[in-house]
């Protein structure tokens, strides 16, 4: 089995590469080539090189290829206001979890979401959230996740008028 990393600001288009693998799972086919990619390369490299450390990414390399990532999870932190449940202010959110298809069953997402995790628990973070696709739910609830009562909605915005 690979061993997991922390990913750094040269791993950031591998990161996004697999995005869009993820990307593609979801809407089929992989969403092309556009905008998306190269914003998301900036700001992969502008937050995994912060000093905030408000997003983070765990990978495991494919040993096939130098400098490629078999798999990856990516996490940022919220501020939120606490409550009752979780007075702190910070809550996890988890996304981009993916493993490239020809390397599936090995156990890398769930060695980057171990390292993950294991990361906001040292941040002191008592709260993670995630949305899971149907392949992904048996990994999540072994990990300890559950599903919450409130339903997820979205609301796009126009951009607005320069």
């Amino acid at each position: 089995m690979g061993e997991v990393r922390r990913a750094t600001v040269a791993d950031a288009a591998e990161l996004v590469r697999l995005r869009g693998v993820l990307l593609g799972g979801i809407t089929s086919p992989e969403p092309a080539a556009d905008e998306w990619r190269r914003v998301a390369l900036e700001v992969l490299q502008i937050r995994l090189a912060a000093p905030d450390q408000t997003m983070v990414a765990f990978v495991v390399d494919r040993g096939d290829r130098p400098g490629a990532l078999a798999a990856c999870a990516v996490g940022a932190v919220d501020c939120r206001l606490g409550g009752p449940g979780d007075p702190t202010s910070e809550h996890g959110y988890v996304f981009n979890v993916v493993t490239d298809p020809d390397q599936r069953r090995r156990g890398y997402s769930r060695l980057c979401m171990t390292a993950l995790l294991g990361w906001y628990r040292d941040r002191g973070i008592r709260t993670v959230d995630l949305r899971a696709s149907p392949s992904g739910e048996p990994l999540y609830h072994s990990l300890g996740f559950v599903r919450t009562t409130y339903a997820s909605m979205r609301l796009r915005l126009p951009a607005a008028e320069g």
